[in-house]
């Protein structure tokens, strides 16, 4: 009976061990418990301290039991209140964090939405400059050379108002470099032209500015130096300017770039002051036309037939009771007139303007 009674207080004391780490204030029923047994024991010795010692003892573990319960209640509830209240912010946490996300995609695609917006606004914008100056937006497929390409619907088109060295049918100095670069610059390449007075020249070729990107003012002069290719040919020597009225709405800017390039000598000014081709700088030319206008003034002023001095070939000019001037054919009329002449010009007759572009025995 002792044995049982023993094994009983040591399982008891375990418990209380034990429950006492959960809850550390159930230690004091532990101690009462222990105090019952003490008593008990000294009563048993024959010390009798207290009559009845095994109601402390029973009352200690009454108290370990109930702190122990109430503490281990409490705990639990604090600890299922922090896993909600935990798992309440988790999910608070979530739905703010879902609440940015899709604020940040509304954001986005509104940004998007504002961003076609504005490209479609600037696209028609660009339509209705473009439309406004009179620009057609092409594909260039290949190039001829300098000053000559064709487009992708097989337009071979000219442009206006320059002319680089040859470098097809006969090779003038520079112009491999000139088709060279106008090949680098645009061969596969979309562009903008625009058209000055005459749609095609004699050889049925379109006359055209050639512009990179749509200028907000076609005669502004930094526009015409950065967007136009034109005017990029003649700034970088690859081009003389070349004038044939009526096409002349940009030949006093080619013939300032002109000068510019000649005067620091670059590209084909490198090889003298006459350039390598044909253009409206070339000295010869001028000289010729002046000494061919002297000419056909004292012609006139003594009314007689005569022919122009050597200076000029010694063509056959007759000058007539008005004033102008005639020649046989194209032949004798570009012995004065290199370029030929324009229909306001003395000696234009419409007999040599045969393709009727009010240009006679133009090259």
């Amino acid at each position: 009976m002792k044995l049982i009674k023993g094994i009983l207080v040591v399982i008891i004391l375990l418990f209380m061990l034990i429950m006492g780490i959960a809850v550390p204030l159930a230690y004091i029923g532990t101690a009462v418990f222990l105090l019952g047994l003490f008593l008990s024991k000294q009563k048993k010795n024959g010390n009798i301290m207290i009559k009845r010692p095994g109601l402390i003892t029973a009352a200690g573990l009454i108290l370990f039991l109930v702190i122990g319960g109430t503490f281990v209640d409490t705990t639990e509830t604090a600890d299922t209140n922090n896993s909600k209240q935990l798992a309440s912010t988790t999910e608070q946490k979530d739905a703010a964090e879902k609440a940015k996300k899709i604020e940040e995609e509304k954001d986005k695609a509104e940004a998007k939405r504002l961003e076609k917006e504005k490209q479609e606004a600037e696209q028609k914008a660009k339509e209705e400059q473009a439309n406004k100056l009179g620009l057609e937006l092409v594909t260039i497929k290949r190039v001829v050379d300098g000053d000559t390409f064709v487009t992708s619907d097989d337009r071979k088109i000219r442009l206006v108002g320059v002319n680089t060295p040859e470098s097809t049918t006969k090779v003038e100095e520079y112009g491999k470099e000139a088709s060279k670069y106008t090949t680098s610059k645009l061969e596969g390449k979309q562009v903008y032209l625009q058209k000055d007075v005459s749609d095609k020249d004699r050889y049925a070729r379109y006359l055209r500015i050639v512009w990179f990107d749509i200028p907000t003012n076609d005669m502004d002069e930094n526009e015409i130096r950065t967007k136009m290719f034109n005017a990029d040919l003649v700034l970088n020597g690859y081009a003389e300017p070349s004038t044939y009225p009526p096409d002349v709405k940009y030949s006093d800017s080619f013939v300032k770039f002109a000068r510019e390039a000649r005067e620091q000598n670059t590209g084909l000014w490198a090889f003298g002051a006459e350039g390598t081709t044909k253009g409206d700088l070339d000295s010869k030319t001028t000289a010729s036309s002046s000494n061919t206008t002297a000419s056909s003034s004292n012609s006139t002023n003594n009314n007689t037939n005569s022919s122009t001095s050597s200076n000029t070939n010694h063509s056959t000019a007759v000058p007539s009771n008005s004033g102008s001037e005639s020649y046989k054919n194209c032949t004798e009329l570009r012995k004065v007139y290199p370029d030929g002449v324009a229909a306001d010009h003395p000696a234009y007759e419409s007999k040599h303007d045969r393709d009727k572009d009010n240009w006679a025995c133009e090259r």
